[in-house]
């Protein structure tokens, strides 16, 4: 809230509403006598009651002339000027063209208060119109008395008759407007609170002593004309606020028709295909999916029953030629599987022969890693040496690693509409607050379940309490002490702009006791506009319902919490380094809430919630860091799995030969320095990381590393143990080098695709994870398989794992023993023993697919469900103390977030005809508001 330019355009206003705007410069029309007051022509149409300017009183405010003179008929220009802004008003006026001009430029300070309803501005200005420029002023004014002032007459009173029906129009349309600025409603500051027309006509007649905003001379609105005087009331038509053509939003029209409704409509909402199935209502998408499931569960079913008794009468047919050949057939097929095994590792070559053609991309890739394999058996120093170079160096990129930690700037992409806006806003005028926050909330009554008011004595003296505390914060910030003065808002003298109950007693606990304690609270409530003693202790009022929460309506005495806001200076530093001294004093004020003031609470049987501009970076910056030892704890339970997975156990005895520790160690440090090269290419062209980063992108890696490790190393396994070394690697890369190259590829690039999203976090997070896999998939096929090269080595030389410079001796029949005596493992045994089989089955396949198929469908039509947006909840950890925070805001809290419009290329001119087209863009705002049932507080910048 900017206090200094809402108070100026406040005392603007009451000057346009307390007299009747017809300051300008003083013309040479002559007036006439004084004795001529008292005939009867000036009581007439086209005929005017005062004209001109004959002085100004000391404070500067100019009077008018106590003389009548005919009405005026104005040029084509001014007319139409006139138009623009008094529609009600043709043909001539009382008023000319520079009183006019000082006129309108007046009552455009009205528009910030009364702008949400149209049609209430269009009566509070044909008020002002008619008193200053209608032909017919002197029919409904009468000057009653006059002053004498530098030797001229000048008006000192007049009497304004004004019709019943007009008042009550023009006080019914705006009694519920609100002003956005200071979350009231608008009477409250042009009205003085008034609860009909006719106070707010005696607010408004009220001269104003010397150097006080007011009117010059008294006003006297009167509803009855004198008998024989010729004079008529004002009565011109007023429109209502629910009228369609100046319609106002349900917030500032409740009466109006579409608003009737006790309950705001819901926002609308696509509708949806939907069939009525007797009483059960369904989507079509959700009917057309469950329809198609169930043609293909029976197309599924009718095929299985349709082979099935193929397959019965086929056996019938063949079974006496399979009887006598039973016994033949099972020799030979345990003679081709003897052999199978011994030509296993040719498997791709025969089947070249034998004509199953490849395609040509895995033709191709397989001639590569056929190649390249046995190149890499070869030379694997030279392989690892050169794959683990390039990883270093783009590891130095970590020295210029910068996280981001800014929502801000984690969500809102740099191009967006908003970060423009936002940006602009910033740097032309001001960012919003810093808002620093505590929220003290009674706990729900055991036998009720409804929490009590929290408006008491002891509870308001535990305010003070806190209040003292967090006033003794000192900050220590490059050794200066920080305390909430040095960064509060100040609006107005040296005060800080805190939102607190305690503002109704000047932020002084002595004050609590002279002014009656709770009762002045409660009192306050309903007169914080009115009554001096209710201002808060920077000179404005304050609205309960940025102090209170928990209350239904307006009544503020049943609220259950306190909510205390202190708004802090902001700064505009693209680099967010320009709020050294809030944040350090942030940190301060968390710990004091967590340390001192949350034991406290509690030990009143209260709740308390907190919360700083910082708290949500400072929170995910601790979240990061405590996953620190969970990416830890996994990387090292993936390191045993490997260890003991990719090693052969078939005998205790050689165990320390055939395990694969160092080879699975060296397979988990790999993926690390993916993971880190990749950050660390990013880094030095100056991307930020994301905490997201930190978190994820570890684990992926290390999925698809172990992935490829263990396809790799059960591979090499696989091959004859009679073939040499460059053969086992040249055919363990040719058997599954093309597939994990195709995989590793799908998944570059699905994560490559997510770098064209705006969203920074998505972005980075997607281009940092594609180049990380594509790291992890080269070290894989490159530096790992040198270490599996190395690891085969060690083995055949009978050297101790972890320990290769051991070398353990033993006897060629030993070594040949366990050399050859690979059995097959138990997940081996269990998949081509018992799960292959089982899934072999003609029923299990039927059940296999419909199940999956159901789960395939199933998702799609989920998938329409999935509401959009960010939940702040959900990215912060679950034991944050902002958790509590985010519940209690969306409990107590009336306020929301600021909106703002801004106005760019607006004409001040007084020719400008920008103010009528102002006005109705923002009458269409209202009016969208208005449909969507919500109610908005408007700050408008221009």
């Amino acid at each position: 809230m900017k206090f200094p330019s809402f108070l100026a355009a406040f005392s603007l206003l009451q000057l346009i509403l307390l007299m009747q705007g017809l300051c300008a410069e003083k013309t040479d029309s002559g007036g006439l006598s004084v004795s001529y007051l008292t005939s009867g022509e000036r009581h007439s149409e086209e005929y005017c009651a005062m004209y001109d300017i004959c002085g100004q009183r000391s404070d500067g405010k100019v009077l008018n002339c106590p003389y009548g003179s005919p009405s005026v008929k104005p040029d084509e220009l001014f007319s139409a000027k006139i138009q623009s802004l008094c529609p009600s008003i043709s043909g001539n006026v009382c008023c000319t063209e520079d009183q006019f001009n000082t006129l309108r430029a007046q009552v455009q300070q009205a528009i910030p208060f009364l702008v949400g309803c149209p049609a209430c501005l269009r009566n509070f200005l044909n008020l002002f119109c008619e008193l200053s420029c209608s032909p017919n002023q002197s029919l409904f004014i009468n000057v009653t008395s006059v002053s004498e002032i530098n030797g001229n007459l000048t008006v000192d009173g007049i009497d304004f008759f004004v019709s019943d029906a007009f008042g009550e129009g023009l006080y019914d349309s705006c009694k519920e407007v609100k002003f956005g600025t200071m979350n009231t409603r608008a009477i409250e500051f042009i009205g003085a609170g008034a609860t009909n027309f006719k106070e707010w006509f005696d607010f408004i007649g009220q001269k104003a002593p010397l150097g006080f905003p007011g009117s010059p001379y008294a006003i006297d609105f009167k509803s009855t004309v004198p008998d024989l005087s010729g004079m008529e009331l004002m009565n011109v038509s007023t429109y209502s606020c629910g009228d369609t053509s100046l319609g106002c939003s349900c917030g500032d029209c409740p009466s109006s028709p579409q608003c009737s409704n006790s309950e705001p409509p819901s926002p609308s909402k696509k509708d949806h295909c939907s069939i009525t199935i007797g009483p059960i209502k369904v989507r079509c998408i959700d009917f057309a999916l469950a329809i198609a499931y169930i043609i293909l569960v029976l197309g599924l079913f009718g095929w299985a029953l349709f082979h099935r008794q193929r397959e019965r009468i086929l056996a019938s047919d063949r079974e006496p030629l399979l009887k006598s050949t039973d016994e033949d057939e099972a020799n030979l097929s345990n003679m081709q599987y003897d052999e199978n095994l011994a030509l296993e590792g040719r498997g791709v070559t025969e089947q070249l022969k034998n004509g199953a053609q490849l395609s040509f991309i895995q033709g191709y890739m397989s001639s590569f890693y056929r190649s390249y394999g046995k190149w890499v058996a070869r030379n694997p120093t030279l392989v690892l040496c050169l794959s683990l170079a390039v990883v270093i160096v783009l590891c130095f990129g970590l020295i210029r690693i910068e996280v981001e930690t800014r929502p801000e700037k984690l969500w809102v992409g740099h191009g967006s509409k908003a970060a423009e806006e936002k940006q602009f806003f910033d740097s032309h005028l001001a960012p919003f607050y810093r808002i620093e926050q505590l929220i003290l909330a009674t706990l729900p009554d055991k036998t009720h379940g409804k929490p009590p008011s929290i408006i008491s004595d002891d509870n308001i003296q535990l305010l003070f309490e806190i209040q003292e505390k967090v006033d003794g914060i000192r900050a220590n910030y490059s050794g200066l002490k920080v305390s909430l003065i040095d960064i509060c808002l100040k609006p107005l003298g040296q005060d800080c702009a805190t939102q607190s109950v305690l503002q109704y007693f000047k932020m002084d606990r002595e004050n609590f006791d002279n002014y009656g304690g709770v009762t002045h609270a409660e009192y306050c409530f309903q007169h914080y506009t009115s009554s001096d003693t209710c201002l808060s202790a920077f000179e404005a009022p304050l609205d309960p319902s940025t102090a209170l929460g928990g209350f239904s309506g307006i009544n503020y005495s049943e609220a259950s919490a306190f909510v205390v806001t202190y708004p802090v200076n902001n700064a505009i530093d693209e680099a967010g380094n320009g709020n050294g001294k809030a944040v350090a004093w942030e940190k301060a004020f968390i710990k004091l809430a967590k340390e001192e003031l949350l034991p406290l609470v509690q030990s009143r049987n209260l709740s308390l919630s907190f919360s700083s501009e910082s708290s949500i970076e400072e929170e995910l910056k601790r979240e990061s860091t405590a996953d620190i030892i969970t990416i830890a704890v996994s990387y090292l339970v993936m390191f045993a799995y490997i260890s003991i997975t990719l090693g052969d156990a078939s005998r205790l005895s050689t165990f320390y030969i055939s395990s694969k520790v160092s080879l699975g160690l060296s397979g988990v440090v790999l993926v690390m320095l993916s993971v880190l090269g990749s950050v660390g290419f990013f880094s030095a062209f100056g991307v930020k990381s994301t905490l997201i980063i930190m978190e994820v992108i570890p684990f992926l890696v290390l999925a698809v590393g172990v992935d490829n490790m263990c396809i790799l190393v059960h591979a090499v396994k696989r091959q004859p143990l009679e073939l040499p070394l460059e053969e086992r690697i040249s055919n363990a890369l040719v058997e599954v080098g093309p597939s994990i190259t195709l995989a590793s590829l799908s998944e570059i690039l699905a994560f490559a695709v997510g770098g064209f999203t705006p969203m920074p976090a998505c972005r980075v997070f997607s281009l940092l994870a594609a180049l990380a896999v594509l790291l992890d998939f080269l070290l894989q096929v490159a530096a790992f398989v040198s270490l599996i090269v190395f690891d085969c080595l060690r083995a055949e030389d009978n050297r101790i794992d972890c320990f290769p410079c051991i070398k353990i001796p033993s006897s060629a029949e030993e070594s040949d023993e366990g050399m050859n005596s690979r059995g097959s493992g138990l997940l081996t045994r269990y998949m081509q023993e018992i799960h292959a089989p089982f899934l072999g089955l003609r029923g299990v396949k039927v059940v296999v697919v419909a199940v999956f198929v159901a789960f395939a469908l199933a998702s799609i039509a989920l998938s329409t469900r999935i509401d959009s947006g960010l939940e702040q909840q959900i990215v912060l950890p679950r034991d944050s103390y902002l958790q509590g925070y985010f519940t209690n805001i969306s409990e107590y809290l009336r306020i929301g977030p600021p909106l703002y419009f801004v106005v760019k290329d607006y004409n001040y001119s007084l020719e400008s005809r920008d103010t009528n087209k102002f006005i109705v863009a923002f009458w269409i705002i209202n009016r969208m508001i208005s449909f969507m049932g919500l109610q908005v507080l408007v700050n408008y910048s221009l």
